[in-house]
């Protein structure tokens, strides 16, 4: 089996002082996706190139405490991607793929955190360019090799997949556009949501993210932001689930899916 986990650590300085590795040793991961990593890599020289035994592979932003990815396997890929070839968004450490090729399979793992468009109207338009732009590369890729994209999605895709949807209609994460979006990319495009694959009907138990103002973490008002998309090859070999709520590193909780395959 091969477990493979998706966080937004919100700081990988904050998560790691919250008892991120300790629950990590004892998960034990093959392989880490992690997004708003918050860190430039003098910040993670000599601390955090590896957690619990997996080397970290990154893409850092430009500005200082901002965004950034990364991927920690235990496995040594056959290469590394940073950015996906973005004039606009590459700067801003969005994206990192890690390639697994062999005779006989071409597999990457990709951490991405996609932008979010709730600070304002510009950062609502720049999420619609990354949008725009994204959908293409993830179907060049699909042609090229199988993949499972993890990360914070920032999209909340049907009303199941967040608490108070009725109010949030006008609201960034669940706009109309961004939902067809990711209705689209799972029916023309052909990916799979593996959790959705799994769990098709659940609710308040897949909220993943919970906004830090009042009461929504104790309230469980929650919303489902953080995905494993996966190509169909590799999402049919899933078989577990699990979101770990018990402690929290971050506003986001991890995402850990078991697959009947191995790199």
């Amino acid at each position: 089996m091969f477990k493979l986990t998706s966080l937004n650590l919100n700081g990988i300085r904050s998560a790691s002082s919250k008892g991120l590795e300790a629950w990590l040793a004892q998960s034990r991961p093959d392989c880490i996706c992690v997004q708003e990593v918050k860190a430039q890599a003098a910040d993670v020289a000599g601390r955090f190139e590896k957690l619990v035994g997996l080397r970290g592979y990154f893409h850092f932003a430009e500005k200082k405490g901002y965004s950034g990815v990364a991927v920690y396997t235990r496995h040594e890929p056959s290469d590394v991607l940073v950015g996906y070839g973005s004039s606009e968004f590459d700067a801003e450490g969005r994206y990192v793929e890690l390639r697994f090729d062999s005779a006989s399979a071409r597999r990457s793992i990709i951490s991405c955190y996609f932008p979010s468009g709730s600070s304002g109207e510009d950062r609502q338009q720049a999420k619609y360019r990354f949008l725009q732009e994204f959908y293409p590369h993830l179907g060049r890729l699909k042609e090229e090799r199988d993949f499972i994209l993890c990360g914070d999605v920032n999209i909340a895709h049907q009303e199941i997949d967040l608490k108070n949807w009725k109010g949030n209609r006008k609201n960034s994460g669940f706009l109309p556009e961004e939902r067809a979006w990711m209705t689209r990319l799972l029916t023309d495009a052909g990916l799979v949501d593996v959790y959705r694959h799994l769990h098709p009907d659940t609710t308040e138990e897949a909220y993943t993210w919970w906004s830090n103002r009042g009461q929504a973490y104790a309230k469980n008002v929650g919303w489902r932001l953080d995905y494993h998309l996966a190509t169909q090859a590799m999402a049919l070999g899933a078989r577990s689930a699990e979101i770990y709520k018990a402690e929290k590193f971050s506003d986001h909780a991890p995402l850990s899916i078991e697959y009947d395959w191995t790199l």
